[in-house]
């Protein structure tokens, strides 16, 4: 049974570095499950206008297609110690329960490791909150990482997953 994945990217640039970072986390979660397929990917940058314009549905469907994925990274870069307020307006529009039976995995980028700890204080209890179970510690990346080779990343997040035990609890929540 193939598993399905998304991604949430909360930057307010389009085609940000967090989104290649967010992709890379999901290729390394298709790579410690084996079998996966790659879902929906929502640039949040790009529904930002219609955030708060009255009767828009741009979210609420974006939302509603992520809500499909049985795996969801939902990654930001780290503003003020914490994840993008334009993150947690589109978060702010999901209905409740809206991530019941999904598996998601934090991510957050930022220029300074000093700010490692904002993935787990900020961004997984808003997961949690709105029903995802999150399998392990949430995934820094320093932007510097960024710079390098994709493929490497890929591998060198599929082993941090791997290490801190965030591959086994996914495999074994979703085979469920």
């Amino acid at each position: 049974m193939s598993i399905t994945s998304g991604v949430l990217v909360g930057n307010p640039r389009p085609a940000s570095r967090t989104l290649g970072a967010a992709v890379a986390l999901r290729d390394a979660v298709h790579l410690v499950l084996g079998d996966a397929t790659a879902g929906p990917v929502v640039d949040a940058a790009e529904l930002a206008q219609q955030v708060f314009a009255p009767d828009a549905t741009a979210v609420k469907d974006a939302l509603a297609a992520l809500a499909a994925a049985k795996v969801l990274v939902v990654a930001s870069p780290t503003y003020k110690a914490t994840y993008t307020g334009l993150l947690k307006a589109v978060l702010d529009q999901a209905p409740g329960g809206w991530l019941k039976g999904v598996v998601a995995v934090p991510l957050q980028v930022a220029a300074s490791d000093k700010h490692a700890l904002a993935v787990d204080l900020h961004l997984r209890p808003v997961l949690v909150e709105l029903g995802a179970t999150v399998p392990g510690p949430g995934v820094f990346v320093n932007e510097a990482r960024l710079a390098g080779d994709r493929d490497a990343l890929v591998k060198e997040l599929a082993e941090e997953l791997e290490s801190t035990g965030t591959a086994n609890a996914l495999r074994a929540l979703l085979a469920q």
